[in-house]
């Protein structure tokens, strides 16, 4: 179980993530809709997890180049905003619950209607 600040922590990164991303100039990733932050460590690594569902293998990789690149611009504006010390360092990957989950219900959905013919 995470400690309440961390838990904080994780919902203010929410909050500042796609605020910073909408202050750059790349379309690709500016309006890219943050699902998560995961912080490790304490404070000193964060995986955030950005809805890939309308992109696929190779866009992720550009993706994630992209928002490595703006990885400096997101700490600091997040340390302008919170007045930290220190940020976490930002690894991005794509969100691919949502996918499963959609997956998970079609399944059951077939079990169903399977259940149901016999």
């Amino acid at each position: 179980m995470k400690s309440v600040n961390l838990q904080r922590t994780e919902s203010l990164l929410m909050e500042l993530i796609p605020e910073a991303l909408a202050t750059l100039n790349d379309s690709r990733i500016k309006s890219l809709g943050i699902t998560e932050v995961n912080c490790r460590n304490g404070k000193y690594d964060a995986i955030v997890y950005y809805d890939g569902s309308d992109y696929d293998k190779k866009e992720h990789q550009i993706l994630n180049n992209l928002l490595s690149k703006a990885n400096g611009h997101i700490k600091t504006y997040c340390l302008n905003a919170t007045g930290w010390y220190k940020c976490p360092n930002f690894k991005f990957q794509a969100d691919d619950k949502l996918e499963k989950d959609l997956k998970i219900e079609s399944l059951f959905e077939k079990i169903k209607k399977d259940t149901k013919e016999d």
